[in-house]
């Protein structure tokens, strides 16, 4: 039966499209990764076009470059992508795993397996390629991004990070406390769109 373009399965054999990175949890499913530096898609950023993909070529360089540091699964290599370009670049694993496929079959790149995984680590060859590479791809997605931007997305990231907390450790009466605050930040967050936009900068 041909597998739909979505039903994606992992290394370790999940199906679905798996949570990446450190934040990796519970609230994933609920917040993740439309918050914080995983949001979907990335944001704008000031010279125009979406956030959130490379061009063409980035994800090679990206790819060698981590594994220069050290050997790493697939998801690995995700995860760090999109926390060092700060959520702005998330390739997804139907741009990683071919990539990584492409660069063993180059000779570049060996995969062995470990506990079920798949570790990737570089060849000889992998690493005379990898020193040729100037600066990390990641960076140059967030040279142009808005600073108060990525403050928003810091913001993001820490309130849900405190909302993950109050819900396992707080009692009944703080947790309503706690939604009555967000639903109070929400307000306040729509009245700020209703506002004339401010034509500083």
């Amino acid at each position: 039966m041909r597998r739909r373009r979505n039903d994606f399965r992992t290394p370790g054999g999940h199906h679905g499209r798996p949570a990446f990175g450190p934040r990796g949890g519970p609230f994933d499913g609920e917040f993740g990764p439309e918050f914080g530096p995983g949001m979907r898609g990335g944001p704008r950023r000031r010279h125009g076009g979406p956030g959130g993909r490379g061009k063409r070529g980035d994800v090679r360089s990206a790819v060698l470059t981590l594994l220069a540091e050290q050997p790493r699964h697939g998801y690995e290599i995700i995860g760090e992508i999109s926390e060092r370009s700060g959520g702005f670049w998330k390739p997804s694993p139907g741009s990683i795993y071919p990539t990584l496929q492409l660069l063993a079959d180059e000779g570049l790149v060996q995969g062995d397996e470990e506990g079920g995984k798949r570790l990737y680590q570089l060849t000889d060859e992998g690493r005379a390629a990898a020193g040729k590479i100037g600066t990390p791809p990641w960076e140059h997605f967030t040279q142009d991004a808005d600073p108060n931007e990525l403050r928003l997305r810091e913001a993001a990231g820490s309130l849900m990070v405190a909302i993950k907390q109050v819900s396992q450790v707080a009692s009944s009466d703080q947790r309503a406390r706690a939604t009555d605050a967000l639903d109070e930040a929400r307000r306040t967050l729509y009245g700020i769109l209703g506002e004339a936009p401010s034509t500083e900068g």
